[in-house]
């Protein structure tokens, strides 16, 4: 259903609330949205990952975490890897730049945490071991990224208007 001049203007709010098709301002703000949450959430954890920002465990205890409970080994390649991708995934999100790529590669951080980790958990937020919920909304909003895209607010959109001309 989309909202046109010649609807009766008492059919418009209900054309707003049932149309499957969003403005293109709303598209994009949206996405500003999901982008930041993605990337404030990324820079936090890739940042504990790898400097030990935020409380977090630095890379050595990410290291033997990864090895012994995630089972990855070597842990320190792992962790780094690991790091680098949230956190430099988080700040190409943010940005807008190469989103669809880094939205894929964090869906495949998650994807990874989600067999290591939290899977035999079960989608549990009530047990003092997390299970997949968590990992599993940071993989669905990768997925919006990389089918939409950044946005016209975006370096990405920047980038693909400087290549057109």
């Amino acid at each position: 259903m989309t909202i046109s001049s010649a609807q009766p203007s008492r059919l418009r709010p209900l054309a707003l609330v049932l149309g499957a098709s969003p403005s293109p301002l709303a598209r994009d703000g949206a996405l500003v949205v999901a982008r930041a949450v993605v990337a404030w959430i990324f820079v936090y954890y890739g940042a504990g990952k790898l400097f030990g920002a935020f409380g977090g465990p630095g890379l050595h205890r990410t290291a033997l975490y990864f090895s012994q409970t995630a089972h990855l080994r070597p842990g320190g390649l792992f962790a780094v890897v690991g790091g680098v991708i949230e956190f430099g995934g988080a700040l190409a999100i943010a940005l807008g730049l190469v989103s669809r790529v880094a939205a894929l590669a964090l869906l495949g951080d998650q994807v990874m945490a989600i067999i290591t980790v939290t899977w035999h958990n079960g989608i549990n937020s009530l047990s003092a071991t997390p299970g997949y919920e968590f990992n599993l909304t940071l993989c669905a909003l990768s997925v919006v990224v990389i089918v939409f895209g950044a946005g016209r607010l975006s370096l990405d959109a920047v980038l693909a208007r400087k290549l057109r001309a």
